[in-house]
């Protein structure tokens, strides 16, 4: 399946500020504009939450765990059972914090009968 770019609200409003500009319409560039505007406005304003704070310090364990053991793989469970600090927080967390971190290239995982397995990035 080829990768289909997501059309966001900016791509819209830049769209009609390409149409309106072809049609001297300028009531609606400064509309667009002020749109855009208020995007940008509302991107910068986002705080970070105590909830994601908490979440960025159990991301930066896991990595800590994973990177110590270079040659290791482990399962969500096996990391669970490993770390102490990860007890407390439920199966589903602990796999989507690690899947954050397999996404933005922080982690390797391989997938093996279904299996995942996460490691360190290898060098």
């Amino acid at each position: 399946m080829a990768d289909v770019k997501r059309v966001t609200k900016r791509d819209n409003f830049e769209e009609v500020i390409k149409i309106a500009k072809e049609l001297g319409r300028t009531d609606l560039v400064e509309f667009a504009q002020h749109e855009i505007d208020l995007l940008d406005k509302k991107a910068s304003s986002k705080v970070t939450t105590k909830t994601q704070k908490e979440n960025e310090g159990i991301k930066e364990v896991i990595k800590n765990f994973l990177n110590s053991t270079p040659n290791e793989m482990f399962t969500i469970t096996q990391l669970q059972e490993k770390i102490a600090d990860l007890a407390d927080y439920s199966n589903q967390k602990v796999s989507a914090l690690v899947n954050q971190l397999y996404k933005a290239n922080e982690i390797d995982k391989v997938v093996d009968k279904k299996k995942s397995y996460f490691k360190a990035l290898a060098d």
